[in-house]
């Protein structure tokens, strides 16, 4: 009867069933083959006991020894457990082991309890017990029975821990010890999506790690993102919080009713604020946050999808805050893939093209210089201009492969019209914020102008003022210092529209401020605008800065800006954007020839 019972357990441990379920059909087949006895088994962690199995125990007895501390005076099985010695008490009325809880198990009927241990190697993990209705101990089958219930209970245990350890290591995250990607998959397709329970995601990035990495080396980059990772986890708790990999984390917020996903992100940012020794360097964690709500009929793969783009914006323009998604973020990013997409396509097919406005003398209409201005024709050959295609550019990768295109097909096209003898003085290339992040713009720049033989005084590099002032780091203002000292000129873009500070020009100077085509508008008497580029015009000549009026489209504007000192302009009173061949004929018919008796426009010429 042992021998087939042996086979049917060890049948249910090598099918993979439960250990409760297993456990508790041993406990039903011993109390067949014993009907005098009661069964029970229960789980060791250590310090408690739990209970596993116990089917013909009530369950208010099973309740009230559950949890229970173990010691030399805790009944059969919490002794038993602390010892690592089989107990056996044939009375429990006076016994002194069961003396706190004789009054749980003798209004039940029993009047004596045998119990031993479970052991894995010398560890104890669990008790197995014999409940008697009679003050008895046990007989020499029911011994026979028990040892071999024991080895089953601990056969059956350590493929348990055996099953768990794997698990741990498939689901948890070997640097911080959070649940990783995994598990988070796990909970998102399996748990919350039929959980009935209003919950949402944050996915929050950590700012700055591969810098922390670059700069102090990987050991301060993995102690980094461990104490975010046990910051994220003591403010959303440990099972709510995973690590994605990288610098990627996620929390799942959940409750009964409605979630405050913004109080939630708020409650991180601020404990991951202080500062921390990381490998001996002290470093100031901060993090970036998206998230989305579930909505009813929603996918959580389409939650999750909703929190990256959240977390997408997040970093573009909200670096170190949170952005909650909302319905608009997910249209301005398909708008960015296609724009990507397109930019990439026509790259390939050499469908990226400079066409060059002409600046101006504003008293005599010569061309002095060109802006070279991005376009792409369309595969049925339609031009477009850049502004179409601009969120395309703030992708790195994009942003460069336009660079490098503009800067070659400038470079060739100043070759070929010095080579003509045509009065080219200068041609301004814009450049996206993505151009500094990159590295390398000086050397790509001295590389590309070089070997078309191009000097860098015919060049002006053009940035807007959201590039040269809305960084929070001096990546650009070292890049800019840098070209001008290889004798390139730097023109500040756009200016006017809303980031201006002069006072940045005393440590990042420029050469030319191009006065932003919103404020040439403004440009009639009374205005409050005049007013400003007046001010301008003059602390720009004391500081030896040039200045270009752009958008001009009306002879009133060029009146008014030539007032007030203002030498050169551009926009389409002069002429649109024209391709090479077109901007050659220009330079040829209105170039300003500097051997002439007019004297040059020092702003952009000389």
């Amino acid at each position: 009867m042992i021998l087939k019972l042996q086979n049917a357990i060890l049948e249910m441990i090598a099918k993979g069933e439960p250990l409760g379920i297993t456990i508790e059909q041993l406990c039903r087949k011993v109390e067949k083959v014993a009907p005098r006895v009661t069964a029970s088994v229960q789980r060791f962690d250590g310090g408690r006991l739990h209970g596993l199995a116990g089917p013909s125990l009530p369950s208010q007895y099973l309740a009230a020894i559950d949890n229970l501390e173990v010691g030399p005076l805790v009944g059969s099985c919490g002794t038993a457990a602390y010892l690592g010695e089989t107990v056996v008490v044939t009375d429990i009325g006076s016994d002194p082991r069961w003396h706190d809880f004789k009054a749980l198990i003798m209004p039940l009927g029993f009047k004596a309890c045998w119990s031993s241990p479970i052991k894995s190697g010398e560890r104890v993990v669990g008790t197995f017990a014999f409940y008697y209705r009679e003050r008895t101990g046990p007989s020499a089958a029911e011994q026979e029975l028990v040892d071999a219930c024991v080895h089953l209970c601990s056969i059956a245990i350590d493929r348990e821990e055996r099953v768990m350890e794997r698990q741990r290591l498939i689901y948890r995250d070997a640097l911080t010890g959070l649940s990783n990607r995994a598990r988070f998959d796990q909970l998102l397709t399996k748990d919350l999506s039929t959980s009935g329970r209003a919950w949402g995601i944050l996915l929050a990035d950590v700012d700055n790690l591969k810098l922390v990495n670059d700069t102090f080396g990987h050991a301060a980059g993995d102690a980094l993102i461990k104490v975010v990772a046990d910051r994220i986890s003591a403010v959303a708790g440990a099972e709510s919080a995973f690590r994605l990999g990288g610098d990627e984390f996620a929390i799942i917020v959940s409750g009964e009713k409605g979630i405050d996903l913004n109080a939630k992100a708020m409650k991180i940012l601020e404990a991951l604020s202080p500062p921390c020794s990381c490998d001996g360097h002290v470093i100031f964690p901060a993090a970036t946050i998206g998230g989305a709500l579930a909505e009813e009929n929603q996918t959580p793969d389409e939650i999750r999808r909703n929190a990256d783009v959240a977390l997408y914006h997040a970093k573009e323009r909200s670096r170190g805050q949170f952005v909650e998604f909302s319905p608009g973020l997910g249209t301005a990013l398909i708008r960015r893939s296609r724009a990507v997409r397109d930019v990439g396509v026509a790259l390939a097919e050499d469908r990226i093209d400079p066409h060059y406005q002409p600046i101006v003398r504003l008293d005599t209409h010569e061309v002095v210089g060109f802006e070279a201005l991005c376009r792409m024709t369309t595969a049925s050959g339609e031009l477009i201009a850049a502004a179409h295609f601009r969120e395309a550019t703030k992708d790195a990768h994009v942003a460069a492969e336009l660079t490098q295109r503009m800067f070659t097909r400038v470079a060739s096209d100043i070759r070929q019209w010095l080579d003509s003898g045509l009065p080219v003085q200068h041609v301004g290339i814009n450049l996206s914020a993505a151009d500094f992040r990159g590295g390398n713009l000086r050397d790509r720049l001295c590389q590309i102008f070089g070997c078309a033989d191009v000097p860098l005084k015919h060049i002006i590099l053009e940035v807007t003022e959201s590039v040269y002032l809305g960084q929070r780091d001096d990546v650009v203002a070292k890049e800019i210092k840098a070209l001008r000292s290889e004798g390139v000129r730097v023109a500040l873009d756009d200016f006017g529209t809303g980031y201006a500070s002069l006072t940045n020009l005393l440590t990042t100077p420029v050469d030319v401020i191009k006065i932003d085509k919103s404020f040439v508008d403004r440009m009639v008497p009374g205005d409050a605008g005049l007013f400003i580029v007046d001010g301008l015009m003059g602390i720009a000549r004391n500081l030896g800065i040039r200045v270009v009026a752009v958008g001009i489209e009306t002879e009133s504007q060029v009146h008014q800006v030539s007032k007030l000192g203002c030498i050169l302009g551009q926009g389409y009173l002069f002429s649109k954007a024209l391709d090479r061949t077109l901007a050659a004929q220009v330079l040829e018919q209105r170039g300003q020839r500097l051997s002439e008796s007019k004297p040059p426009a020092k702003a952009v010429g000389q």
